[in-house]
């Protein structure tokens, strides 16, 4: 029976530090991704506040995209959610991987 049920956490520590809730999140009617609404996204959906199938329905966003914020956190922190910089911490991450 506890399988079945779905737990997710009242708060989660947020992108920059901060404790976050669901009433923390950008608004679903949120257009535009600047690097802190992102970030929150997803931290939200790292720390179980949301499912990543949740997020993408209620943001109206793809898998891919979210994933590339993933990775992108992953790699270079927030500096690398900059779309000015993608092409920059990309380059820098493939340098990395052939050392």
């Amino acid at each position: 029976m506890i399988e079945n049920q779905k737990i997710t956490p009242a708060m989660v520590i947020g992108p920059q530090g901060e404790p976050m809730t669901l009433d923390d999140l950008p608004p679903p009617t949120t257009r535009r991704w600047v690097i802190r609404r992102k970030a929150e996204v997803v931290a939200a959906v790292s720390g179980g506040l949301l499912t990543i199938d949740e997020a993408c329905e209620r943001y109206a966003l793809s898998l891919e995209e979210i994933a590339s914020w993933q990775r992108a956190i992953e790699r270079s922190g927030m500096k690398g959610l900059r779309v000015t910089r993608i092409q920059k911490y990309r380059d820098k991450y493939k340098r990395q991987m052939n050392y």
